[in-house]
């Protein structure tokens, strides 16, 4: 069936072009997934902090090398893309960020990150989101990107101001987590945003 626009982006936007490494703020580096990074994967997934605001745990080593192995093929598909975040000299992953449900005919895309415990409270969130915003909007070209978050998880919402994600709407019910169906807010930013200085958020009770 015939399209009566163009795609916003042609195929092939990310099958034909090896995932780059990036660098963010301070010298935080992100980079793709290896399989031996499978040990940290599975700690993060068994961290409770992290599992509050996912639906799935791993149970196997297995299980986490599947999941590093799995992104060459989803990058290639041109649905989904994933990162680890290395911070400091030591080449091991502090967390993630990608890029979910991927549209190159609308281009949009949704940002998706977690942070060890450890890693927490220097800005490594932030600092990921907006070298993969820059990177999506400048280089890629995507038009629209979207960061979802539980209503209840306010250390996300902290994250969206201050990468310069405005808040568009609350979504009710969207979310199903281990507790039950959750709300969702709703933040995005749009490539012709561009370098406008971040918003802050109104803090939520």
């Amino acid at each position: 069936m015939p399209l009566l626009v163009p795609p916003v982006l042609p195929a092939g936007s990310l099958h034909f072009r090896r995932q780059p490494h990036l660098v963010a703020e301070g010298g935080l580096r992100l980079r793709p997934w290896r399989v031996n990074d499978a040990a940290t994967v599975r700690a993060a997934f068994g961290c409770p902090e992290i599992q509050r605001w996912h639906i799935r745990r791993m149970d196997s080593d297995d299980e986490a090398r599947d999941w590093t192995a799995q992104w060459p093929a989803r990058w290639a598909a041109e649905t989904d893309a994933s990162w680890a975040l290395v911070d400091g000299p030591a080449d091991r992953p502090v967390g993630q960020v990608g890029l979910r449900h991927v549209s190159l005919v609308e281009g949009s895309a949704e940002i998706s990150y977690w942070v060890l415990p450890a890693a927490r409270g220097a800005g490594v969130a932030g600092r990921a989101v907006t070298a993969l915003t820059r990177w999506a909007f400048d280089t890629l070209g995507i038009q629209r990107l979207v960061l979802l978050h539980s209503a209840r998880n306010r250390a996300s919402c902290r994250v969206a101001g201050k990468v310069g994600y405005r808040t568009e709407g609350l979504l009710r019910q969207a979310m199903l987590h281990a507790d039950g169906w959750h709300d969702v807010h709703l933040h995005a930013r749009l490539r012709s945003d561009g370098g406008r200085p971040p918003e802050r958020e109104p803090e939520r009770r």
